[in-house]
């Protein structure tokens, strides 16, 4: 939206060019979200409490956990708004990864909000339905592959990358929107399950767009794509926007759900930045990457299927508790001490992520 009023006023002083810079705009959607963040997170969180839309916490968990009972959620909702205006705002909304991702990221959010609504508002201990969310999230997760593929403009948009091998890839032809589908619906889930702890899942989250944020700009341009042989996507830089605005709304999120957290995001939010990571890694054609920046997310979606999977055919349990964070929990971890020895995992993954950019 800016950067329209940007081009307008270049006719009348030439300094407004600078705002084509997508460096710039990433940044200015950092901060943008940021600010809105801080400024807004009070009021949301004044706003659940006293409509006591508060978060209810299983007796069979940790014990610590159960004086977090009433504390406010739904928080996602905050940060899914910072991201949309903000990225509204300074994106170049002709570009057509920029509403993907966007509305990706809304639709996936309006699931968990039904979900969350539920639970908090209606006291529906079951929330949305297990099969009606996987249905809803199968919708919108088809919908976005079908419209990547339909709208692909070469070859290298529907062909699966492998790092480190810059002589191999795999052309998936319409085997691609079965991937698509699969890495937005389980990026979406997998995030939903690491979203147990304070700070737990945002801070990854912000590391992980971080990440793909620079996949984005590097892959959308043709010298620097060419350079480290990655996929030249003509388009995806402009996702940076977004990748800063996730950022900037993140942080300013982690400053009232860091532990001890003020507000919880939600399903409405962990579903959605799931879903826009997924949606991101897709488009720059990295899945493989954003299943390593992603390990911490991977792993405790792991720990899920082991133990239901250990406990179904043997009747035992693998882990005191799943998702695996409440299994180190049991053990006698300190919340604090799980979730930063998580977020330093995380920055070790990501690193590892950005290094196959050279490793080819």
């Amino acid at each position: 939206m800016l950067l329209l009023l940007a081009e307008y006023l270049q006719q009348f002083y030439k300094g407004f060019a600078v705002f084509q810079y997508l460096t710039l705009r990433g940044i200015l959607g950092v901060l943008t979200a940021l600010v809105l963040s801080l400024c807004f997170g009070p009021w949301m969180i004044r706003t659940l409490q006293n409509r006591q839309i508060g978060q209810s916490v299983r007796n069979d968990g940790p014990q610590s956990h159960l004086s977090k009972s009433g504390t406010p959620t739904m928080g996602g909702a905050l940060i899914l708004s910072s991201i949309g205006v903000s990225t509204l705002l300074w994106a170049d909304l002709s570009n057509r990864y920029v509403w993907t991702v966007l509305l990706v990221t809304l639709l996936f959010g309006a699931i968990g909000w039904v979900d969350d609504y539920r639970k908090v508002i209606e006291k529906n201990s079951r929330g949305l339905p297990s099969r009606w969310k996987y249905f809803w999230q199968s919708v919108f997760g088809l919908g976005a592959a079908i419209f990547l593929y339909m709208t692909a403009a070469t070859p290298v948009e529907t062909t699966l990358i492998l790092p480190m091998l810059k002589d191999h890839s795999i052309a998936l032809g319409a085997g691609f929107i079965v991937l698509t589908y699969f890495v937005i619906v389980g990026s979406s889930n997998a995030v939903n399950l690491t979203d147990g702890l304070d700070g737990l899942a945002i801070m990854p989250t912000v590391m992980v767009g971080g990440g793909l944020g620079i996949f984005c700009y590097l892959s959308g341009n043709v010298k620097f794509a060419e350079y480290l042989l990655i996929p030249y996507v003509p388009g995806a830089g402009e996702l940076i926007v977004f990748c800063g605005a996730l950022i900037g709304a993140g942080l300013g999120f982690l400053w009232f759900n860091t532990y001890p957290a003020q507000v919880f995001m939600g399903d409405v939010g962990a579903l959605a930045l799931g879903a826009a990571l997924g949606t991101i890694a897709v488009i720059v054609r990295q899945e493989i990457v954003l299943f390593i920046m992603g390990g911490v997310f991977v792993m405790e979606t792991l720990s899920v299927v082991i133990q239901v999977a250990s406990f179904k055919l043997t009747g035992r349990r693998v882990f005191r508790m799943a998702p695996i964070h409440h299994h180190f929990e049991l053990k006698g971890w300190p919340e604090p001490r799980v979730i930063v020895r998580f977020w330093i995992i995380t920055v070790i993954l990501v690193l590892v992520g950005l290094a196959t950019l050279k490793l080819r």
